[in-house]
């Protein structure tokens, strides 16, 4: 995804969060409205940098200041009282191109309730950040 990396609302009492780097569109905007144009894959996203390209340049959407990220999604989702198995939309063609290589800044959890595109994110929308243990981008920490 193609997103503007917004700095640190002031609202959000996080001392040591710099910039948003969820997940969702809450904070840090995607590259455009994409959904309507249904390039995106069962996972609401899309498949390689080339079709964000493609659908940026199809509709005359500006790509300048947006920063690239490649998410990777968990098997598992908490319905609110019991993990049950996660998988992409079967209706929508899914062939994750993996970058050859990545860099893991952290992890983001998000509500995905009408199941067509990542909501908010508790650590950033909710302020979950204020009082749990993230990194400056605002995503649980990265053990290393």
């Amino acid at each position: 995804m193609a997103k503007h990396v917004s700095k640190k609302p002031d609202w959000l009492a996080a001392p040591h969060v710099t910039d948003i780097y969820s997940v969702s569109n809450c904070q840090s905007e995607d590259f455009a409205d994409y959904i309507p144009f249904w390039k995106h894959n069962g996972y609401w996203f899309f498949d390689s940098p080339e079709i964000i390209k493609s659908v940026a340049a199809e509709h005359s959407i500006p790509l300048e200041g947006t920063s690239l990220f490649y998410y990777e999604v968990y098997e598992m989702e908490f319905d609110g009282e019991c993990w049950q198995p996660f998988s992409s939309e079967p209706s929508f063609p899914t062939n994750v191109v993996v970058p050859p290589k990545k860099c893991l800044e952290g992890f983001d959890v998000a509500n995905f309730t009408a199941r067509s595109s990542p909501e908010c994110s508790g650590l950033s929308c909710s302020s979950l950040a204020r009082d749990l243990p993230t990194n400056t981008h605002c995503l649980f920490c990265v053990i290393r």
